[in-house]
């Protein structure tokens, strides 16, 4: 949303002359936290060092279908043609972690469903959204109420619009790029990012270095190898691409390295030392339906009318019926052999889905082969 106030494009920092930016972005961290985020940073509105990288990734194709990426990319390279005139960019850090999952056991036991930690409450890109819309409403009404500086215009984003996140995470001092790509910090990984464009000139925060040292424990728990190189992920190989992002066939290759993971995957950062003592996130993000440890087989049993009513609200359920079914099919495939796994796929042979059908003809081979 933006506010309704007049052009932007016409502000310099001297209109400001008579403001205290630096205590009015003092009283923005403290509401904040009020709202429930973690940390908050203020960053420029300058990417162009990160866009290099970010070109190079996409001629390479490790983008995978994921179109969106290359059609925006001048969007996410130029801040000011999402909102004319923006001069600041305030980030905010959430955390999510559900502290009553047991994720290794999980990942162990070939007859759960692994869900990445992210997805198993609400969905977040309403919460962050919504709580980052109070926080510029209420910025905006403290500069009408005091008749502080001339009029700014803002918007806020939750991964919702081409932004460089983890660049204006990195720039804003509450986290820096980890080696699996992902924004880390040493609380850990485990938070949504948002932000809020303005063209408020605020006094930016000071970067933040990267402290992942010579550690590359991310590299190698990845079970397809996405993670390329440091900083480097291949989506075309990473599981959350795979079952969430693509629309069609997982490629037969990698079905087996998928294992019981139906929606995401963590193991870059479940290694992660930085991980290790991570506190529990907002009450927001608490697990729904038991989906941090339920069955293969009962969730395959869901109706599309189960799907639907139990997981509204969720992340996942924008995935839609057909994928979830793909993805669990896989997942049985690589269960141990059991009358259930096999009843549960065989109710499922004749689906009127050709992708569906052919992941489970997949599963049913490979569990009536005993896997090698």
């Amino acid at each position: 949303m933006q506010a309704k106030r007049s052009n932007p494009s016409t502000l310099t920092t001297t209109d400001w002359k008579n403001v205290d930016l630096v205590a009015f972005v003092k009283k923005i961290k403290h509401w904040g936290q009020e709202l429930g985020f973690d940390e908050l940073g203020i960053a420029g509105a300058d990417v162009s060092a990160a866009i290099p990288e970010l070109l190079r990734w996409l001629e390479l194709g490790h983008h995978g279908e994921m179109d969106y990426m290359a059609k925006h990319a001048a969007l996410r390279a130029h801040p000011e043609s999402l909102v004319p005139g923006t001069a600041s960019v305030i980030t905010a850090r959430l955390p999510y972690w559900p502290s009553a999952t047991e994720s290794a056991q999980v990942l162990g036991n070939d007859e759960l469903a692994y869900i990445s930690r992210y997805a198993l409450g609400r969905d977040y890109h309403k919460t962050v959204r919504n709580r980052l819309q109070k926080l510029a409403e209420r910025i905006h009404t403290e500069m009408a109420r005091s008749e502080q500086g001339p009029n700014f215009t803002y918007r806020v984003f939750s991964d919702s619009a081409p932004v460089m996140e983890v660049e204006f995470a990195r720039q804003s001092g509450i986290a820096w790029r980890g080696k699996h790509s992902l924004s880390l910090t040493r609380k850990g990984s485990w938070h949504f990012l948002g932000e809020i464009y303005t063209t408020l000139p605020l006094p930016p925060d000071a970067p933040i270095g990267e402290h992942c040292g010579t550690c590359e424990r991310c590299l190698a728990a990845c079970p397809t190898a996405a993670i390329v190189a440091p900083y480097k992920v291949d989506a075309r190989l990473c599981i959350s691409y795979l079952t969430i992002e693509l629309k069609g066939a997982i490629p037969v290759a990698l079905r087996p390295l998928i294992g019981n993971r139906i929606y995401g995957c963590d193991d870059c950062q479940l290694c992660c030392p930085w991980n290790d003592s991570a506190q529990p996130g907002d009450p927001d993000f608490a697990v729904r339906h038991g989906l941090d440890a339920a069955s293969l087989v009962q969730l395959f049993s869901w109706s599309e009318q189960e799907f639907e009513t139990r997981l509204a609200g969720s992340p996942i359920r924008r995935i839609g019926y057909e994928r979830w079914l793909r993805n669990l099919a896989v997942a049985l495939g690589n269960a141990r052999k059991s009358p259930e796994t096999h009843s549960a796929l065989n109710s499922r042979l004749d689906h009127p889905s050709a992708l569906v059908r052919e992941h489970v003809a997949w599963a049913l081979a490979r569990i009536q082969a005993d896997k090698p």
